[in-house]
């Protein structure tokens, strides 16, 4: 406010002890006390005892240069002017310079003090007879000013009256500042709360959504079942996000990745409800709502509020979140969310709701791919069915014919031993062996076929007995020793010693062991050499058939013991085969309980059997 006297520097002066014990009582509050509002009642109350006075305030500055009357204390019969708001248009920035600097004004009788009108109309509205005023600067800024009104008359104000009111008012600074401090500490603090909170909310919707995350994962990986998994989808997701209503709808078709398409049919599959209706079940057609479902179609969520017929009253708004399942191969349905219209999803839950429905298309095309994973293994279950059963009637059909022809032989061998004696010619030797080996080896096709397509059923009838491998071994490979001689191949039976006996079905063992030999005789060059070892392994047996000289290709390796299949340009002797022979091989050696495995490399080939000491058949 303008002055008309003014103090700028005021000579030395001590207070005396009562002025200094008002000094120091304020100094003390403001150190004991951060409440401001306190300190400035106690501060012009005192000061206006002290002055013995009509009226004391303190006037806080606004931004605009106008202030507000903060702390009054008055006598009974002054009138109050405690909340009023003073814009002086006397009043400039110019003034604001000179307070900070320390200007103070003391106006002893206003009518006498030549001041400008507009200050002096305020003073007489305030009923001011003398005026005394100080300057409150905190952090190097004028915040208010320390005014003091003596209303029954002019008054002389005093030298030790004016520096008491500069020491307060220095005081008062110092507790503004002090407030300010500890507000924007407070702000501060609080503001830290505010986010201590916030993120403490964060994390834990956090740990839901990636408990709910995780959840749908595993239920994806572990299970095959699409209805019990989308059905728990929606449940979880309802309850995670607090929401009324969750569903999921599928299209009809395969023409999901054609957003043009609007013949597609959606079908609401699975819900969740807090309150009825239940929306499971219905259809709509897609050209019904071209905009929103062309959107879907092009892999784009959506979220707006629109009216829901099934909700009650039917032009009852909601907000609705719809995010489209899809995977490479193109969209297979929705999931639908909604919460009353006042509410909206925020980022993160649209978030949430995308990895969910990201989940639900893996979960829907690994189910539809088992489905038909299975359908196509009951249909070659089906065709292995009609196949074996033609085996097993065909082979019976031809068993009767070359039982017939294998005695006709046999026959005719004995009646041209007769009548020709050793007067048969080569050729006619030659004929005669080839038609009783084409004999053998159709008899031994038809059995082999017989045992393939009864090898199940042989579980009932085997018998069990101990066999002493050491002795028995080299029984089966006496057939042998004639045809690997004439062969020039070479033969090598290498015996454990102490080789502890099998419990198991000589006879399986028997066709085992050569079907295996038989094998190595066809495919073993002349020159090479045949191995048969038998050791004992762990709590079984295990017996290497090893032919050298030849070599199966990697690839073929994974066909040797299919049915059928036969082994391109390895048939140095031209013997021919079927096909079925390994594969009899692997059906019996599992029938037994053990395993077999063939490695071949470095012209070196082993077909390697591991029987179980005692075999359990179930």
């Amino acid at each position: 406010m303008p002055e008309s006297n003014s103090v700028k520097n005021s000579k030395v002066f001590s207070f005396n002890q009562e002025e200094e014990n008002i000094v120091a009582a304020i100094a003390l509050r403001i150190r004991q006390s951060l409440d401001l509002e306190i300190i400035l009642d106690r501060t012009v109350m005192e000061v206006r005892q002290f002055l013995q006075t009509d009226r004391v305030f303190i006037y806080r500055f606004e931004p605009d240069l106008s202030g507000v009357i903060v702390a009054e204390s008055i006598q009974n019969y002054a009138a109050s002017v405690f909340g009023f708001r003073i814009k002086d248009p006397c009043f400039s920035a110019q003034h604001i310079e000179q307070y900070k600097g320390g200007r103070i004004n003391a106006v002893e009788n206003v009518q006498t003090a030549n001041l400008a009108p507009c200050y002096e109309e305020v003073l007489k509205s305030f009923d001011v007879k003398a005026n005394l005023v100080v300057p409150i600067v905190a952090s190097g800024e004028l915040w208010g000013l320390l005014i003091s009104h003596h209303c029954q008359s002019p008054r002389q104000w005093l030298i030790q009256e004016v520096e008491l009111l500069k020491q307060l008012a220095i005081q008062v600074g110092i507790a503004v500042q002090q407030a300010e401090l500890y507000e924007q500490v407070q702000s501060f603090n609080n503001y830290l709360e505010q986010k201590v909170r916030h993120r403490t909310i964060e994390l834990e919707t956090s740990v839901k959504f990636e408990s709910l995350i995780r959840n749908i994962t595993d239920r994806v990986r572990d299970s095959l079942n699409e209805p019990q998994i989308l059905q728990t989808v929606t449940q979880e997701i309802g309850k995670v996000l607090n929401i009324e209503r969750c569903k999921i709808e599928l299209y009809d078709n395969d023409r999901q990745s054609d957003a043009n398409s609007l013949d597609i049919i959606a079908t609401v599959a699975y819900e969740y409800a807090i309150e009825p209706p239940n929306c499971q079940g219905i259809k709509r057609k897609v050209r019904d709502f071209p905009q929103l479902y062309h959107q879907l179609l092009q892999k784009q969520s959506l979220q707006f509020v629109e009216k829901v017929p099934e909700l009650s009253p039917i032009d009852t708004q909601a907000t609705r979140l719809v995010c489209p399942i899809f995977d490479d191969r193109g969209t297979l349905g929705n999931l639908w969310l909604l919460r009353p219209k006042e509410e909206f999803f925020e980022q993160s839950e649209i978030s949430l709701v995308e990895q969910v429905a990201s989940q639900c298309a893996i979960a829907i095309r690994q189910a539809r791919l088992y489905k038909q994973s299975q359908t196509q293994l009951e249909e070659l279950a089906r065709l292995n069915i009609l196949k074996d059963d033609f085996l097993r009637t065909i082979s019976h059909e031809l068993r009767t014919p070359m039982s017939s022809i294998q005695l006709a032989s046999e026959t005719l061998e004995i009646l041209l031993e007769r009548e020709i004696g050793s007067n048969k010619s080569a050729t006619f030797t030659r004929v005669l062996d080839i038609f009783r080996s084409a004999c053998r080896r159709q008899n031994q096709l038809v059995d082999d076929l017989l045992t393939l397509c009864y090898i199940d059923a042989k579980k009932e009838i085997i018998k069990m007995q101990w066999i002493d491998l050491a002795v028995w071994l080299p029984q089966i490979l006496e057939p042998f020793q004639e045809r690997i001689d004439s062969q020039n191949q070479t033969l090598i039976v290498d015996l454990e010693s102490n080789l502890p006996e099998l419990r198991s079905d000589i006879s399986v063992v028997k066709r085992i062991v050569a079907e295996l030999i038989n094998n190595a005789c066809k495919y073993t060059p002349e020159g090479e050499m045949i191995i048969l070892s038998a050791r004992s392994s762990n709590d079984g047996i295990k017996i290497d058939i090893i032919n050298t000289g030849v070599e199966i290709a990697h690839v073929e390796q994974e066909r040797v013991f299919d049915k059928f299949y036969r082994i391109p340009h390895h048939d140095p002797w031209k013997f021919g085969g079927t096909g079925i022979g390994l594969a009899l091989v692997k059906n019996l050696v599992e029938l037994l309980g053990g395993n077999i495995c063939l490695q071949s490399q470095c012209d070196r080939t082993s077909f390697a059997i591991y029987l179980p000491r005692e075999t359990n058949i179930d």
